[in-house]
């Protein structure tokens, strides 16, 4: 980076500098040709010109293909840390919304940290597993129609959609994996169930939704295991919506161990 970025928008032209000053005016988490076009009618081909030649300056980072972060006028390096990643993950993935083991710690339903970013989309995804601008991501690509109950949530300036605790169950309980491997799914729905969050109605409303009858299996079981705050109504609906054949608890465990009939489940690994 040129020694005489400190805090000085010299080696600018004044468009440039005008580009600059709005990018961090308005605390944009990425930014891009559109952003560009909103303040000059450039073409898209110059557009990109000048997002390259801020990126050449030190202005702006490049993240991916079209995408950048602005560089702090304070910062030391040319490449900082990205302070707001689920902001970023919001960009990157759009449509999106956090879940996970990343929407556990934000609803203190884990005292697990993750140093990677659950994220659920909708748009196909080459890899489940990316690092972009440093930050790891795990990527989950589901249909549109199951692509709810996910709440705004603001980080300062920045809006991020992320699954509420109801929904976050749901998707842990549809891939383990996603809440970290079994044994850490079954510490956040535990934890769940004795949370200001527990809402078993809601439960049963969005994996109904969701359609999954593995989903089923798995929240009744670990519904009795864990001496849920739950109705004898509410089990035999689980029990009316599970799927057929037998299905492993925890997926990421060898598939064998005892097998709970009245679940079609199989406990694959210690509860």
């Amino acid at each position: 980076m040129k020694s005489n970025r400190d805090g000085q928008l010299s080696g600018l032209s004044t468009q440039e500098r005008e580009l600059i000053r709005h990018f961090h005016a308005t605390e944009q988490t990425t930014v891009g040709v559109g952003d560009v076009l909103t303040i000059h009618p450039y073409s898209r081909a110059a557009a990109n010109t000048i997002l390259s030649r801020l990126a050449r300056k030190g202005w702006l980072y490049r993240i991916k293909r079209g995408v950048y972060v602005v560089v702090p006028v304070a910062s030391p390096t040319p490449n900082p840390p990205i302070e707001d990643a689920m902001s970023l993950a919001m960009v990157l993935f759009q449509p999106a919304f956090i879940s996970g083991w990343s929407a556990a710690e934000h609803w203190d339903l884990t005292e697990q940290i993750f140093n990677t970013i659950a994220v659920i989309t909708t748009a196909p995804q080459r890899k489940a597993a990316q690092k972009i601008g440093g930050i790891k991501f795990q990527v989950k690509t589901l249909a549109q129609k199951r692509f709810f109950g996910f709440k705004p949530v603001w980080f300062r300036s920045k809006q991020v959609q992320i699954a509420d605790p109801s929904r976050m169950v749901i998707d842990i309980l549809d891939t383990p994996a996603f809440g970290g491997g079994g044994r850490h799914t079954m510490d956040i729905i535990r934890n769940y169930w004795g949370s200001e969050f527990c809402n078993p109605s809601l439960l049963l409303e969005y994996a109904e939704k969701f359609g999954q009858g593995s989903i089923f299996k798995r929240l009744g079981f670990l519904a009795e295991e864990m001496k849920a705050p739950v109705s004898v109504d509410w089990m035999d609906f689980c029990r009316m919506h599970i799927s057929k054949g037998i299905t492993d608890l925890d997926p990421g465990s060898p598939s064998k161990g005892h097998i709970v009939t009245r679940w079609n489940l199989r406990i694959n690994m210690p509860l």
